[in-house]
């Protein structure tokens, strides 16, 4: 994403979850404008059934949404086009995901390929996509087997991300249900089966784990993965050109709530790679903050309490700002990052929205 341009301004595209008691409509448009930390209402896509997550496509013109949903035919995936101009998104078509309760989707570079993590289905959906941006029925549903040991949690697959790796050579997902990330080879030619297991096929982490997101770090040599049940971080190292995870080390993002169910949730990393961060939902209901080494390894850096429930926070492209979807305080938080040792302090900027759980930025121009 070029944010070169002096000053830029960004839009701000906010999923929620729109089923009662939320009243929440759908996808929610702002203008984020990181010079004065304020955020400007502009529109809104309504009729969007809990797009819980959204992916952009490179080119800025089109926006995939998860519907994360039950049904006879599973989950669906909506498109829309986006017009920078009024900054507004126009529903395209939707198509179903292959499975129950999609909670994730990412989208190929080349815009070709839109690929779902379906949570309850136990499986990922990949749609292919229309020159005009609409979905086409998924031509691959790659099934996930086995189970994990916290009996409440991990009784099957529960895939709960899909995250192509810098290179695009690969696709991971982890799976918090059978304590697995999965590595796919990735060809966006071939239109029967663009993504086949690598080998190898899947790495494990240790029983009850429950990973739930990856992220790699700028450099391409590294890949992180946060556990949403045991509550820490494992850090790997990054074979770019086999797609190989090697883990070089486990911190704990969060020592707060039960044993079994942590509830971490999300991971990122500052543009420039100096920081990572991590979101703790339930008794810490906070952000960890860690410092990168030129290792991989992480440093334990401190923790910012937030609003309740942070399933999703982004960093905006500018570097200078975490932004946090506390959906339980029916609210989007707003924090400068230090940029020399990665604190976070209050921008004082907070949106008042039912329920937010994705948030996702292009620049206005």
């Amino acid at each position: 994403m070029n944010v070169s341009a002096q000053n830029p301004i960004f839009y701000l595209l906010i999923g929620t979850y729109t089923n009662a008691p939320s009243k929440s409509e759908g996808i929610y448009v702002y203008k984020f404008n990181p010079n004065k930390a304020e955020a400007t209402f502009i529109s809104k896509a309504t009729g969007v059934v809990n797009p819980s997550y959204l992916a952009i496509t490179k080119d800025q013109k089109y926006v995939y949404a998860v519907n994360e949903t039950q049904s006879d035919n599973g989950g669906d995936v909506s498109a829309f086009s986006f017009d920078k101009q009024k900054g507004e998104l126009h529903f395209i078509n939707k198509q179903p995901s292959g499975g129950d309760d999609p909670a994730y989707i990412s989208v190929d570079s080349a815009g070709k390929w839109a690929v779902a993590a379906n949570y309850s289905g136990g499986n990922i959906g990949v749609l292919p996509t229309g020159a005009d941006g609409a979905l086409q029925p998924a031509a691959q549903i790659l099934p996930h087997e086995g189970y994990g040991v916290n009996v409440e949690r991990q009784g099957q697959p529960h895939p709960h991300s899909v995250v192509f790796s810098p290179n695009e050579k690969y696709l991971y997902s982890c799976d918090l249900g059978n304590d697995r990330i999965y590595t796919y080879s990735f060809d966006p030619n071939n239109k029967q089966t663009p993504f086949t297991p690598a080998d190898p096929a899947y790495i494990e982490v240790p029983d009850g784990s429950g990973p739930r997101h990856i992220t790699f770090h700028p450099n391409g040599q590294y890949a992180y993965v946060i556990n949403e049940l045991s509550g820490n971080v494992i850090a790997y190292q990054y074979n770019s050109s086999n797609g190989k995870l090697t883990e070089i080390q486990t911190i704990e993002s969060t020592t707060e709530g039960s044993k079994t169910d942590k509830g971490s949730a999300d991971i990122h990393l500052t543009p420039d790679g100096k920081f990572l961060y991590t979101s703790n939902r339930g008794a810490a209901n906070d952000i960890t903050i860690y410092k990168t080494s030129p290792d991989g390894k992480l440093i334990l850096v401190g923790h910012q309490k937030v609003g309740a429930h942070p399933r999703n926070f982004m960093i905006d492209p500018t570097g200078r700002f975490l932004l946090v979807a506390c959906r339980d305080s029916n609210q989007v938080q707003v924090y400068v990052i230090n940029k020399n040792f990665g604190l976070l302090q209050d921008a004082g900027l907070k949106i008042d929205i039912d329920q937010p759980v994705c948030l996702k930025m292009m620049p206005v121009k």
